[in-house]
């Protein structure tokens, strides 16, 4: 009886990695150590693989529990009882369908691979958008266009659009319609953060952006001199001939270590102009508090603006200052900026990402497809 069930377990071991790497062979082939260096886009579905276990003992050994019994006299009469190779291999569908479900879970983890970058040359424009993050961005701003709405991945569907889920709409649709032009993203609130440094990468831009939320910087301040000047400084190795620092607030300056003159002086130094757009006209702004039992509240708050500052900022480089009081003037302020500028040859790299789930998929279907044949034709259990 032991040596019966030590070779049941080798077997079914045996089976387990046998049917892994056959599973293995053609991921590996096709794509190899790639595989290895992917990136996990929807790595919470991997949580699946610790109920493996559990289904390959329901698949195998747990199959024994569920054999009907009968109550005999004597089992003289079972002493030839089923036996041969249909018996040694019960375990095998079980092992192969559990597999199977293991390259199905690894799928769903959605992993992608960055393949080497390619030089693209091509006519374009460098340019930095700086997005404001401080609190005064959690302000709303309604009459949103229908065609933003899908791009508007806001935290609670029942609150109404921020000027911050405008700003970030208006942007991932700008991305959205560049071709050639290399874009870079700074945001600031009390202090500034390069977000992304000039790219074509246009997936991967659009991603990190839909991901900003207000709080994840200090938003107790407004370093606009700051942020302009990291913004500069990015664009200070650039070889386009037009470059352009659009700025998105909608406060004063009033934290950081570089005066937004300054900065100014250091866009001028790089040949960048500066386009400033301002959020709301500075006047009480609504900010949503929460549902109450007769609907939504809000709260009247003074976000106070300095227009005169960011006119200034424009017309010391060269650029444009606008004023959006709503989503529609915030998005044709962001067409009526590229009409300005004129283009530049320059020669850049972009990555391009391949995602790698039909090469774990086809196995699992593979896989699958043989479990079913053996339970259908040779495997059978009964009853």
């Amino acid at each position: 009886m032991r040596a019966t069930t030590l070779r049941r377990w080798l077997i079914l071991v045996g089976a387990l990695l046998l049917a892994v790497l056959v599973g293995l062979l053609y991921p590996w082939l096709v794509r190899g150590e790639g595989l290895l260096a992917a990136r996990w886009t929807q790595r919470y579905w991997l949580l699946l693989l610790v109920l493996l276990p559990l289904v390959l003992w329901r698949a195998t050994l747990g199959e024994d529990r569920r054999t009907p019994r009968l109550l005999l006299g004597t089992v003289a009469g079972l002493r030839h009882g089923p036996s041969g190779l249909r018996v040694t291999l019960r375990d095998v569908p079980g092992v192969l369908r559990t597999v199977a479900l293991a390259f199905f879970i690894l799928a769903l983890g959605r992993p992608i691979n960055t393949l080497r970058p390619e030089n693209l040359e091509d006519s374009g424009i460098d340019q930095m958008l700086v997005l404001d993050l401080s609190g005064s961005m959690k302000a709303v701003m309604e009459n949103v266009p229908h065609d933003l709405l899908p791009l508007m991945n806001r935290q609670s569907p029942d609150a109404p659009p921020t000027r911050l889920d405008a700003a970030k709409a208006v942007i991932r649709d700008f991305i959205s319609r560049r071709k050639t032009d290399r874009i870079g993203v700074i945001v600031f609130g009390k202090d500034a953060f390069v977000l992304s440094p000039p790219t074509l990468d246009y997936q991967l831009l659009d991603l990190m952006v839909s991901k900003m939320e207000l709080e994840v910087i200090d938003g107790n301040g407004t370093a606009i001199g700051d942020a302009v000047g990291t913004a500069a400084a990015r664009l200070r190795r650039s070889s386009a001939k037009s470059k352009a620092i659009i700025l998105l607030t909608d406060g004063d300056n009033n934290a950081g270590r570089i005066s937004p003159e300054y900065a100014a002086d250091l866009a001028n130094k790089v040949s960048a102009k500066i386009f400033t757009v301002q959020i709301g006209d500075g006047s009480m702004a609504r900010v949503y508090v929460g549902r109450r039992m007769l609907g939504p509240s809000f709260q009247n708050v003074e976000f106070p603006v300095n227009p005169e500052l960011l006119k200034k900022l424009a017309e010391k480089t060269g650029g444009s200052s606008y004023v959006a009081t709503d989503v529609e003037a915030l998005q044709a302020s962001f067409h009526d900026v590229l009409n300005k500028l004129e283009k530049s040859r320059f020669e850049a790299s972009v990555a391009r990402y391949e995602e790698l789930f039909p090469v774990l998929l086809l196995p699992g279907v593979l896989l699958l497809a043989i479990e079913v044949l053996l339970r259908a034709w040779s495997l059978r259990r009964f009853p």
